[in-house]
């Protein structure tokens, strides 16, 4: 492919998807000689890194949701449809949604990623993911209406609504087993006195050796330690091979009763129909080193759902925040130059490195040539999650409601949001 793009002043831009890479590739090209339609079946940006704090009732959805109109306001070029994305039409350079069709010169897929259940259908029937704000409130329901059923319940029902399992050892799993760990030694006791929450097993299942896989040996064993303080169960070198919505068996032939297991084990790019399947390897669009989709001119992919190869990366990056948010600003920074009729530059990603958090004053930090943890780590990890909160207030919100909890050791929280169910 020739290394220029295609790009006229003028064009329409597509983008579908409004995560953290539609979202930067949209600002980044605020106000310039270009008409952008951004597309997500959400009408809300949503911050997945603190998904876990919804899930465990730390955080109100509002705090890390942005509404796109809103954060497009000020843009004269940008314009939202929410809508659902069901085909492209690449021949007739068009997209089919739940609305209608919608034409484009160039489009941009930023689609991300969703739960992988590596095809097991029982688990995916059964167990709760968190890869959407919806989901993550369902969590926060579903295991606190758990204590308000334990208080009646019988002795058999007791012990399944007093197992947690999480399955997925990376930093989803660990953040989400911290964080229940700390509900149930600090605050749930409080608020059900009558129950005995020496009962409530927390269990981390992960299939390698280790939790945090894909860190350093000291974030592996911090990580570890930190949960087992904590008094979640760890159980590596384990899968979960069945799960009935009661029982859940496990590949040692144990079977655990619960009706609470959260799948955080995996995932897998959002790829959509009418594109050729040359394009597309490990449900990822192979794309060059400008994001143009193989075998296509007009077309690219940003982020979780772009495989790219470089020498640095022979396999594709890893999916996180900050390829994605990278990938778009070079996209966006290339857009701009073709329209000036500057040259455009190859992504290169830099690895500034990777971190989590497991509870108070334990987080584990990975930089390319530092690594530490404990304290310092935990407020590192603070401090950088919240500047990338996109609003002035929201990022006032979060820090109240984290200063609440450090120094109460307490949320006000808790609440049950469930639709009610209609009379007939």
């Amino acid at each position: 492919m020739i290394n220029e793009l295609s790009f006229k002043k003028g064009d329409k831009l597509v983008i579908i998807g409004g995560g953290f890479a539609g979202l930067q590739l949209a600002k980044t090209l605020q106000n310039k000689d270009l008409r952008i339609l951004l597309v997500d079946k959400q009408n809300h940006h949503q911050f997945q890194p603190l998904f876990y704090q919804i899930a465990s009732a730390r955080l109100e959805p509002a705090s890390i949701s942005f509404p796109f109109r809103k954060v497009f306001q000020k843009y004269h070029n940008i314009d939202f449809r929410m809508s659902d994305v069901y085909k492209i039409l690449p021949d007739e350079k068009k997209i089919l949604t739940s609305l209608g069709q919608i034409t484009y010169d160039h489009l941009v897929i930023a689609t991300g990623c969703k739960t992988n259940f590596f095809g097991n259908e029982e688990m995916s029937k059964h167990a709760m993911s968190m890869k959407t704000t919806q989901e993550a409130i369902k969590i926060r329901n579903k295991i606190l209406l758990n204590f308000e059923k334990e208080i009646f319940a019988t002795e058999e029902e007791k012990i399944a609504l007093s197992n947690i399992i999480i399955v997925g050892g990376g930093p989803t799993g660990v953040e989400l087993s911290g964080a229940f760990a700390e509900l149930k030694n600090s605050i749930l006791p409080k608020d059900y006195p009558s129950l005995d929450f020496s009962r409530l097993n927390i269990i981390l299942v992960e299939g390698s050796k280790n939790t945090l896989n894909n860190m350093s040996n000291d974030a592996k064993q911090a990580s570890r330690k930190y949960l087992e303080e904590l008094g979640v169960e760890i159980r590596t070198e384990t899968l979960i091979s069945t799960y009935d919505g009661n029982v859940a068996t496990l590949n040692t032939g144990e079977k655990i009763l619960t009706k609470n297991v959260i799948w955080a084990a995996g995932v897998m790019g959002n790829v959509l129909e009418g594109l050729c399947t040359e394009a597309v390897v490990k449900n990822r669009y192979i794309v060059d080193r400008y994001n143009r989709l193989k075998n296509y001119s007009n077309i690219y992919a940003l982020g979780d759902v772009a495989y790219m190869v470089t020498p640095k990366y022979p396999n594709g990056h890893i999916q996180v925040a900050n390829v994605a948010i990278n990938q778009a600003k070079n996209l966006g920074k290339n857009i701009i130059n073709t329209l000036n009729n500057k040259p455009i530059t190859e992504y290169e990603y830099i690895d500034l490195g990777l971190m989590a958090t497991i509870g108070k004053h334990k987080a584990v930090v990975d930089l390319p040539f530092l690594r530490f943890h404990g304290v310092i780590a935990w407020y590192i990890w603070m401090f950088l999650h919240l500047m990338l909160i996109l609003s002035v207030r929201n990022k006032l919100i979060i820090f109240i409601n984290w200063a609440w909890s450090y120094i109460t050791k307490d949320t006000s929280l808790r609440l049950i949001l469930t639709a009610e169910k209609r009379k007939e």
